[in-house]
């Protein structure tokens, strides 16, 4: 399904693009959509920085051919909420400091708004094992499982 209009939903906005042979939802997102806050890690869907959440499931956006997400639901950190009313998990990891370089916080958020959209109060062994496809250099973990569960345990945030 190459070279053909893919139309699907972005952030509550409809798009529609010209889908190129070999295109992921990542290329489209950063290059044609302009939506950076998707970031380029492995390429290989290990590394998490390029999770989004497709029809409410956290997935690694470099692996996902764009002629897959015909009609979904894609929603970026953009999305997730803005600086005048950010999402409770943005505010979280705020107020408790839960990156330092930013550059995986994206996928991170995108993975855990994911599992707080399924499971509204996870464990923290859940938390643990919904970012274990996450890679972070920073050694914030600690604090964004701390947000997580903060976010987790407030039931009118979401």
């Amino acid at each position: 399904m190459s070279n053909s209009e893919v139309a699907f939903h972005v952030n509550g906005r409809e798009v529609s693009v010209q889908d190129q042979t070999g295109q992921t939802l990542l290329d489209v997102l950063r290059n044609t959509l302009n939506l950076k806050a998707t970031r380029m890690g492995c390429g290989q869907g290990e590394c998490g920085a390029c999770r989004v959440m497709l029809d409410g499931h956290a997935v690694a956006a470099c692996e996902t051919p764009l002629w897959s997400v015909q009609g979904k639901q894609i929603t970026t950190v953009e999305g997730l909420g803005t600086r005048e009313a950010p999402h409770a998990l943005q505010s979280a990891f705020i107020e408790e400091q839960a990156m330092q370089c930013g550059f995986c916080t994206s996928g991170i958020l995108m993975s855990a708004a994911a599992l707080l959209k399924r499971q509204a109060h996870p464990t923290r062994q859940e938390i643990v094992q919904a970012l274990d496809g996450h890679l972070c250099r920073c050694g914030a973990h600690n604090r964004v499982i701390r947000a997580i569960e903060k976010v987790a345990t407030q039931s009118a945030a979401l």
